[in-house]
């Protein structure tokens, strides 16, 4: 059963391994449980149902991504998503909070059209393999930033941008604490290795006033006040276009990137770069957006945390299922999971991402009309806090270094419409 519902293949998977894969990977982004309803709170919307909605609509599409994709990705409400539904869409654009949930529920339907139809896999085929050797890097820095940044080991700084913070502090400390013990761990070996420094992290920080317990079990909010809440009136307006385009972007190339980085780091793309089941997996996302729209909250995408996961083993879509497991728990224990702090998954984050820049010797360096865009894939992704921007910067910088090298021949038209559609969206989104 096992075999037939998750893709689990005995002969090379490991079922405590997938567990705790999908353990670790829910640990690593349930941060989302907290931030989310936060943002959100902050267009005007109930806190507490959005609370509930996140947690319902992650356990829908990962569920999704298990039995039909049979991946070991996780999706939620993506972040970046969820700060231009509050603070853009709503607080200057104007616009209420049903009309931006309307814009997501819209990109739900056209994810949908577009990975029926087969389009979103003609995007993937469209980019070069020299670059998808690139993101898994980039992701590395990526989320190596987000965990820094989480547990204060990176600020930001009026002069600088970013500095060191203040290793005076004792979450600062536990942070490195945290690093530096759960390296041990993988340099040793220890199966689960991200998932005990998680644990251990967390006890410690107890004493220290960084664990805070308030409670263990609750009772999960009402959805009621923001499910089905949609606003038509102005489904037609230019700023509606706007913005479910925006939202289209952002995430198809969140998830073509989280995708293409994870499942090159899971060993699972060829050597043409082809993943198995993306399709299955464009499907899941697009599901998961139109029924977290219906629920009650922005666009769901596959997260890029799901590289935790499957540096601890998880290769099969029981990872994903275990992860959707723990969110439907967190649910009623909401107290007890909400209590890990950011110190305790930034070591995860951090570590996981210095695995994923494993994938840079296979960068041909040497020869700079690759390794100029791979570098733009590389180094943007970190400094513009984006997946998405990263990729399509990178996809411009090599499609222009190509054609004004007299290369154009190695462009498909394709690659041509592309590029074209990636400098309009800068120019007009």
């Amino acid at each position: 059963m096992i075999q037939k519902l998750f893709g689990f293949d005995p002969n090379t998977m490991n079922i405590r391994k997938e567990i705790i894969a999908g353990i670790t990977t829910f640990l690593t982004m349930a941060y989302i449980l907290a931030v989310n309803p936060s943002i959100l709170a902050a267009a005007g919307m109930d806190q507490g149902a959005v609370f509930t909605t996140t947690i319902i609509a992650s356990v829908v599409a990962t569920l999704v991504m298990a039995i039909y994709a049979k991946l070991p990705f996780a999706l939620a409400p993506g972040m970046g998503l969820n700060a231009f539904f509050a603070f853009t869409v709503v607080l200057t654009m104007g616009y209420t909070w049903q009309f931006a949930l309307t814009a997501v529920f819209l990109e739900g339907l056209i994810f949908m059209l577009l990975t029926l139809t087969g389009l979103r896999q003609k995007i993937v085929d469209a980019m070069p393999l020299v670059l998808r050797k690139a993101i898994s890097p980039g992701i590395g820095l990526f989320i190596a930033l987000i965990g820094l940044k989480s547990a204060g080991i990176v600020v930001s700084n009026d002069a600088t941008l970013v500095s060191l913070g203040d290793l005076h502090t004792p979450g600062v400390l536990l942070a490195c604490f945290g690093i530096i013990f759960s390296a041990v761990l993988m340099v040793r070996n220890v199966t689960g290795a991200l998932l005990i420094g998680i644990i251990v992290t967390t006890i410690i920080g107890i004493p220290l006033g960084i664990t805070t317990l308030n409670g263990v079990v609750d009772t999960p909010p009402s959805m009621a006040p923001i499910l089905l809440k949609f606003e038509w009136s102005n489904i037609l307006s230019l700023d509606m276009v706007i913005c479910v385009f925006t939202f289209l972007f952002i995430d198809m190339f969140d998830t073509i990137g989280t995708l293409i980085g994870v499942s090159s780091r899971a060993g699972m793309m060829d050597e043409q770069g082809n993943i198995p089941r993306l399709k299955q997996a464009f499907m899941a996302d697009a599901i998961g957006t139109t029924v977290g729209a219906m629920l009650g909250t922005s666009t769901v995408t596959t997260y890029v945390e799901s590289a935790s996961g499957v540096n601890a083993g998880g290769r099969s879509g029981l990872t994903a299922f275990t992860t959707a497991i723990c969110f439907l728990l967190a649910l009623f224990l909401a107290p007890l999971f909400l209590a890990i702090p950011a110190q305790a998954t930034a070591p995860a984050l951090v570590l996981v991402g210095a695995i994923m820049m494993t994938g840079i010797h296979n960068i041909e360096f040497n020869d700079f009309s690759y390794a100029i865009p791979c570098f733009v894939c590389i180094a943007f992704m970190p400094f513009t806090y984006s997946i998405s921007d990263g990729i399509m910067l990178a996809y411009i910088t090599y499609v222009l270094v190509q054609m004004c090298t007299g290369n154009w021949k190695k462009l498909s038209p394709a690659m041509y419409i592309l590029a074209a559609l990636f400098v309009l969206r800068y120019a007009f989104l």
